[in-house]
């Protein structure tokens, strides 16, 4: 008996392993991670100018980011509110981005990260409305809730935004 298999070579074999050898390389992984803390980046810049319009409003002072210093023992031995915001912009730029990154297929708005981005900004919002609280009441809770919310809206915006821009690039494999 002969060899009865087909000598058909399937083009969409070779064409998905290179697609997972440039997903999977160094290279790759290395180019999506600096599109994350980019988009972090533009991101968190974003939400500061919020973050300032709400202090001007007396609803929030960006001397709260000293809670970030006190929460990691180095109160007392550096500018407190310098590193608080530093710890802050190294968050907004490393591991929210890769989280979502992550979760950015399952969140609202499928057609544009920039609208998936929304929906993440507004659940982080969450956990930042609580933890940055420091003892507003009345209307300047309200104005505390509803800008701290915007802040992380736009944040959500232009991660998502950076990420929208990275994925249309023709040598970007993000």
């Amino acid at each position: 008996m002969g060899d009865t298999t087909p000598s058909i070579e399937d083009p969409m074999a070779e064409e998905s392993v290179t697609d997972a050898e440039e997903f999977d390389s160094l290279a790759g992984i290395v180019a999506d991670g600096v599109v994350g803390a980019a988009g972090g980046l533009v991101g968190t810049a974003m939400m500061s100018v919020v973050f300032l319009i709400a202090q001007s409003l007396g609803v929030f002072s960006i001397s709260d980011f000293a809670i970030l210093t006190e929460l990691v023992g180095l109160s007392g031995y550096v500018p407190e509110v310098l590193v608080g915001f530093i710890i802050f912009l190294g968050g907004g730029m490393f591991p929210w981005p890769l989280l979502f990154a992550s979760l950015k297929a399952y969140l609202p708005g499928q057609s544009s990260d920039a609208v998936s981005g929304t929906f993440f900004g507004g659940a982080m919002w969450t956990g930042f409305v609580l933890a940055f609280y420091t003892g507003q009441s009345g209307i300047a809770l309200g104005l505390y809730a509803v800008l701290t919310l915007l802040a992380h809206v736009v944040y959500g915006v232009g991660l998502g935004m950076v990420f929208d821009y990275f994925a249309t690039r023709p040598d970007s494999i993000v």
